[in-house]
């Protein structure tokens, strides 16, 4: 214990020193001590401090009081079972608690073998304060055992804590609490003297047993004393008093029930009641919310009038009277009123048969309904026959609606009556042009139906709607440009120049301006037909050239010139052309010599026009192919310069391909617009 007290007055002094921390090593301990106590896990305490100081001692505090708890329980095992096998799993928890039941039975053993509680075995500092404090726990009151100079006990006994100014001046004030004279220094009541000398600190009163806490109790160590715990709650209807006992809260005298005005507090173990302030009288039964209510005797008691009597209940109580004469339904009083004659209903005021004939009986009547009603025994009248419900299928063709007395009948839609009234005849519904182009007659009904190039209409089924053959989901390929609806039909047309429409009347076909005339190229220039369009191509052969036909520029014979033999030996113009968006690593162009022979080598490269990169060359067996490198999205001209070197026995020939590459809009389609037609 003392290494730990000098390292947290040391860790307290680097925190005085610093000034910074807001929270006490005291607060940081109180915090560790709190968390032991509800058996929390000391190694991942909430922080209250960014401090590591205050880390460390919320864990150490911490670690102590479950230290001191387990150690508690291993003291109470050995006290109460004299015995420690249980604890033979060597864990954390259990190697506390078994040491300190150990080191208790050790103490009890030496009391009983009569030796002193106050041994020199090395059996470490906890374990023989343990060992002492159960050694002293079992010995009698007047057994006499030398007490150590740590504990001795206070001269004056009425004054726990008291300052003895007079001693202290003896020991020359190098005492922590009181001085008994000699030099010598003594702690107050809960505190025992440090091997200084000088210094005191708290017993642990819990982790040696020296406490008076009862059965369902915890010892919790406070400085210089401890306090006992109940380890459950009193529960509901109670209160725990400063003895640490149970007592029953008054509800009733505190003020805290919920009784109405009516009634009236009696408190109980735990609880309370709510009386009714007022008390029914005879005759009258109280309700849970205190209200009397009457009693019907006629019905809750067994006859409670003699024969002859009927009962009539009264507020709170009852009465009986003589039972007079009761003539049944039809039947009446005599004059004098001693028997019951019978009633003419046939002659009353009331109309009792409505209309029909009516026949007096003894007690009753009956009538005499007429065509098309029955008599209802029960209810006395001339009720109208359904004739529809009780002969179905039978009286009407299609629908039968039952009247007063008599029945009609009736036609669903798309027929007529009949002469006979009961059978239905087609009704002819195209003859009122229901349509609005053609209309077809079927049994009992009538369908539209409408010329080519025209639906239906959805809503009304009769009239007939223009079909949108270029909104449909194939309309955007019926037409390879554009598409232009007409009333039941459609027509397809093409750019304005460039194209023109197909024989099939719906693909655009491009015109070869050069082939039919129509292009507007010179003398002197050619004329290369592309997709909607043409171009006029002219060259000229550079100097020290002369032209071999249309397309190829031929080098001259090599005078003195140095630059001369450098130059290629020909120059060929191409055209190529085709649409945009063509997939990349499309080989176009091919140039090779016109034979090959073992140990050329041949090298080609585009030497210009290919500063937007979409062009690349790559070396074959026979020469070298070019191809697109990337995707060309956007109709444009490139002016390309392909160099071939053959290096055939020594000798490096160039040869120049100047190729034109007019990239055009790929085949042209405008989406359709209802909106523009």
């Amino acid at each position: 214990m003392a290494p730990c007290v000098v390292l947290l007055c040391s860790l307290f002094g680097v925190l005085l020193g610093q000034g910074v921390e807001q929270i006490s090593i005291e607060d940081c301990c109180k915090d560790g001590q709190k968390h032991g106590n509800d058996n929390e896990e000391c190694a991942s305490l909430p922080l209250i401090s960014g401090s590591n100081t205050c880390r460390t001692v919320q864990e150490q505090c911490c670690v102590t009081v479950l230290e001191d708890n387990m150690c508690t329980t291993g003291i109470n095992m050995a006290k109460g079972q004299g015995a420690c096998e249980s604890l033979f799993t060597n864990t954390c928890e259990t190697k506390t608690t078994k040491m300190c039941c150990d080191c208790c039975l050790l103490g009890k053993a030496t009391q009983e073998q009569g030796l002193p509680c106050d041994h020199n075995l090395s059996v470490g500092y906890q374990c023989g304060l343990v060992s002492r404090a159960c050694c002293m726990d079992g010995a009698p009151d007047n057994q006499t055992t030398p007490r150590e100079k740590t504990e001795l006990p206070n001269k004056d006994e009425t004054n726990d804590n008291g300052d003895n100014s007079v001693l202290s001046d003896q020991c020359k004030g190098k005492c922590a609490h009181n001085c008994v004279g000699n030099g010598t220094c003594s702690c107050f009541k809960g505190y025992k003297l440090k091997p200084d000398g000088k210094s005191c600190e708290d017993i642990n009163e819990c982790l040696l047993g020296a406490s008076n806490c009862r059965g369902g109790e915890r010892c919790i160590n406070t400085e210089g004393s401890f306090r006992c715990q109940r380890e459950a709650s009193c529960g509901t209807g109670y209160e725990l008093t400063d003895n640490n006992n149970c007592k029953d809260i008054d509800e009733c005298e505190s003020g805290i029930h919920n009784c109405g005005p009516e009634f009236e507090c009696q408190n109980t173990q735990g609880s309370f009641r709510c009386l009714p302030k007022v008390k029914c009288g005879a005759g009258f039964i109280q309700d849970a919310l205190g209200n009397c209510i009457d009693i019907n005797e006629c019905v809750s008691q067994m006859g409670p009038c003699h024969r002859g009597q009927i009962c009539i209940n009264t507020v709170g109580s009852f009465i009986c009277q003589r039972n007079s004469v009761n003539c049944g339904r039809g039947y009446h009083l005599n004059e004098e009123g001693t028997r019951c004659v019978d009633i003419d209903e046939c002659k009353g005021p009331e109309k009792v048969c409505a209309g029909h004939g009516c026949i007096n009986l003894i007690g009753s009547y009956r009538c005499e309904c007429e065509t098309g009603y029955i008599f209802n025994s029960l209810s006395r009248l001339c009720e109208d026959i359904n004739e529809c419900r009780h002969y179905p299928g039978r009286l009407c063709a299609h629908k039968c609606e039952n009247t007063l007395g008599s029945y009609q009948c009736s036609c669903t839609t798309g027929f007529k009556l009949a002469a006979d009234g009961r059978n239905c005849d087609d009704l002819n519904e195209c003859g009122n042009n229901p349509c609005s182009q053609e209309c077809a007659n079927v049994y009992g009904s009538y369908q539209c139906y409408c010329r080519r190039g025209y639906q239906l209409s959805d809503i009304d089924g009769m009239t007939c709607e223009d079909i949108d053959e270029c909104a449909l989901p194939t309309g955007g390929h019926i037409c390879s440009y554009r598409c232009h609806n007409t009333p039941g039909s459609f027509h397809c047309s093409c750019p304005v120049s460039g194209y023109t429409l197909a024989p099939n009347g719906r693909s655009c076909q491009d015109i070869d301006e050069c082939l039919t005339g129509t292009h507007t190229c010179t003398v002197n220039q050619s004329c290369f037909n592309v997709q909607g369009g043409f171009r006029c191509l002219f060259f000229e052969c550079p100097n020290n050239y002369r032209r071999v036909g249309e397309t190829r520029c031929e080098r001259l014979l090599c005078n003195d010139s140095v630059d001369c033999p450098a130059m290629p030996l020909r120059i060929t113009y191409y055209y190529l052309t085709f649409p945009t968006n063509i997939p990349a690593f499309t080989n176009i162009f091919r140039m090779g010599p016109s034979h090959t022979v073992a140990g050329d080598d041949i090298q080609i490269v585009i030497t210009s026009g290919n500063e937007g990169g979409f062009f690349k060359t790559e070396q074959v067996p026979t020469g070298g192919v070019m191809s697109v490198a990337k995707l060309i999205n956007q109709p444009q001209d490139f002016e390309l310069s392909l160099e071939l070197r053959l290096r055939r026995y020594g000798t490096l020939s160039t040869y120049l391909a100047k190729v034109l590459v007019f990239v055009t809009q790929e085949e042209p389609r405008v989406p359709y617009n209802a909106l523009l037609e």
